[in-house]
C-alpha cells in the first residue's frame, strides 16, 4: 500500500513573489543540524532576502535566518550560516545553466515538512520592474474591492 505523505508548511517567503516572477518551481532537501531542525519546528525560520547559489557543481542558500534552539546550549549554529541544498546533479547542472545565460536567479519560496524530512521550495525567478510591482498591487487591489462588494451584497 502506498504511504501518504502530510505536508506541512513552516515558513512562505512572502517578498518572493513581490520582487520576482516565479517561472519553474524545485524542491530541495536541506542539510541541517539537530539544534536547527528543532528550531524550525518551533517556527523559527526567516527566508526574507535569501537566494541560492550554485559553487563547485553544488546548491547553497545564503540568507536563510534559523534562531537557535533555546534548549540547544553548545550545539546552536551559526544563525545565518550558508546551508547545502540536496538535489540531483543533473537537475542543478540544468540550473546552472538557465542562471547564467538568461539571467534568473534562484530564490527559495517555501519551507515545509512532507512527512519526517524537511524540504524546500525553490523558484526559478526573473526579476520584476517597478511597473509590474504597481500592476500586481492595483489587480490585488481590485481583487479584494470586488470580494467585499460580494460579501456586502449577499
Amino acid at each position: 500500500m502506498a504511504e501518504k505523505t502530510s505536508v506541512k508548511s513552516v515558513a512562505q517567503n512572502k517578498k518572493a513573489f513581490h520582487d520576482y516572477f516565479v517561472d519553474e518551481r524545485y524542491e530541495a532537501g536541506i542539510e541541517l543540524f539537530g539544534t536547527e531542525v528543532k528550531s524550525i519546528r518551533n517556527g523559527g525560520i526567516n527566508l526574507k532576502d535569501s537566494y541560492c547559489m550554485i559553487e563547485a557543481g553544488e546548491l547553497f542558500a545564503v540568507g536563510i535566518h534559523i534562531s537557535p534552539y533555546e534548549k540547544g546550549n553548545i550545539f546552536n549554529r551559526d544563525p545565518y550560516r550558508v546551508k547545502r541544498l540536496l538535489m540531483h546533479k543533473k537537475e542543478i547542472n540544468k540550473l546552472l545553466g538557465q542562471i547564467t545565460q538568461k539571467g534568473y536567479t534562484l530564490v527559495p519560496l517555501s519551507v515545509y515538512f512532507k512527512g519526517s524530512r524537511l524540504k524546500m521550495e525553490l523558484g526559478l525567478c526573473r526579476g520584476k520592474k517597478l511597473y509590474d510591482k504597481r500592476d500586481d498591487a492595483a489587480r490585488k487591489q481590485a481583487d479584494r474591492d470586488i470580494e467585499r462588494a460580494h460579501k456586502e451584497r449577499y
